[in-house]
């Protein structure tokens, strides 16, 4: 069963902020054109020429699908265009191309974790009528109906799923073996695994994080609290959880490794991480399986042969894992200009099973079948982990408290604020927002 929960949530919720816009330009995409598939886009050809502009970010995991789009979708009077960018300057985008009655960008890579309230505010297009009317000739049949789910609100669906990713525990195979280590299944193993690495004098600060304090550490939190199977807000009552015990442990748990982390680690998102095990400074790394691909080729990793990888370890022993699945897909923003019935040709062109084939190993394709557990190193991590993740929380207001949250939860994990007061504060900003959904 796939269930999302936050991705940078700090980072997403600013989806739902106005910011400046710099307009679209160009084709294609940092990676090379030879990870774009050539898949059927059919469409009539429009009585003008018409360019549509595509908003995604740059990443090997998602370059796949778009590139495929630009290169299988330019033609017939249609020029589709994509600007090389990173994830900030995506979400910056996005939230301002969403924030007037016309936007720059006609397509929108989205993600399950703000999609609620995007399309509570409506932000963006429900597809339903659409994936009704060509969803045989794209094949979305086979589009997982799990991943759809994730990209539904209020029984619409609101983006075209294309991609997943989940935590991945990557680790150093030849450290484990010297130290006869296995890789830890909770949160007390891994302390215990760590303490030793440390303990033999090899690497300092064996265990690396993503928790960069405006954006990652937010999702390192309720990746804890998920595990311990607590959501943010019960949605029986709708009340906050942020006075329950696990709120507290899951505070505990992750302090708990701060000693086996690079002091800086706050200051540490996914790429940082990824240069800790590049380098050899730490020996334990839990991110996105899109950063993993990386980590198995030698001209990055000097590392490659040596690293392993594993479905990340739970917090406390239960059944959820220490964990966060993101579902990326394609979603319409709701004040383009462009004939939403050629912009869904385009995006479900783009999921197609050429694409889907040509984005594995970096990505999880929402294609059913496209990922097995000899499709690359970290497939089999991969697969134990997405069935393993925290549920989700499918809300509109779930990306308005991590955003209001994320800083006292910076404060209480790096020590600046005890825990009981910060749970307080947290529960106080919390129902803040919920006050805006009577």
């Amino acid at each position: 069963m796939i269930r999302s929960r936050v991705r940078t949530a700090g980072a997403l919720a600013l989806a739902t902020v106005a910011t400046l816009l710099l307009p679209a330009c160009g084709a294609g995409s940092r990676t090379p054109q030879a990870t774009a598939a050539q898949v059927p886009c059919e469409f009539p050809a429009p009585p003008q020429p018409v360019s549509v502009n595509v908003l995604a970010y740059n990443s090997s995991a998602v370059d796949p699908f778009t590139n495929t789009m630009v290169k299988s979708c330019t033609k017939n009077g249609l020029t589709v265009n994509h600007e090389p960018i990173d994830f900030a300057g995506q979400v910056q985008k996005t939230t301002a191309t969403l924030a007037g009655p016309t936007g720059t960008y006609d397509i929108l890579e989205n993600y399950g974790f703000v999609v609620p309230t995007q399309a509570a505010d409506g932000k963006i297009r429900p597809l339903d009528d659409l994936v009704a009317k060509y969803g045989a000739q794209y094949g979305l049949d086979q589009i997982s109906p799990a991943m759809r789910k994730v990209m539904t609100y209020d029984g619409k669906l609101y983006a075209l799923p294309m991609q997943a990713q989940m935590y991945v525990m990557a680790y150093r195979k030849d450290v484990f073996d010297q130290l006869g280590l296995k890789p830890p299944t909770t949160f007390a193993e891994l302390r215990d695994v760590a303490g030793k690495i440390q303990a033999a004098g090899q690497i300092k600060y064996p265990i690396a994080l993503p928790l960069l304090a405006s954006s990652d550490i937010i999702t390192a939190y309720d990746s804890a609290l998920g595990s311990l199977g607590v959501d943010f807000v019960d949605a029986q009552t709708k009340q906050p959880n942020f006075d329950e015990p696990q709120a507290a442990q899951a505070f505990e748990e992750l302090r708990s490794l701060l000693p086996f982390m690079d002091p800086q680690v706050a200051t540490f998102d996914q790429p940082a991480v990824q240069q800790q095990m590049y380098n050899g400074s730490a020996a334990i790394s839990i991110m996105f399986s899109g950063r993993m691909s990386d980590l198995t080729q030698a001209k990055n990793n000097r590392f490659a042969q040596q690293t392993a990888f594993a479905a990340p370890p739970s917090v406390a022993g239960g059944e959820a894992l220490y964990n966060t699945l993101s579902v990326d897909g394609w979603s319409i923003p709701a004040n383009t200009k462009a004939d939403p019935e050629l912009l869904f040709n385009l995006i479900a062109a783009s999921v197609g099973p050429e694409s889907s084939k040509a984005a594995v190993p970096a990505a999880y394709p929402a294609r059913e079948g496209s990922v097995t557990a000899d499709s690359s190193p970290y497939a089999a991590a991969a697969l134990e982990s997405i069935g393993k993740a925290p549920a989700a929380e499918p809300y509109p207001w779930t990306s308005r408290i991590s955003n209001e949250i994320r800083p006292v939860v910076a404060d209480v994990i790096l020590g600046k604020t005890p825990i009981a007061e910060g749970q307080a504060k947290m529960q106080q900003l919390a129902n803040g927002v919920l006050a805006q959904y009577p």
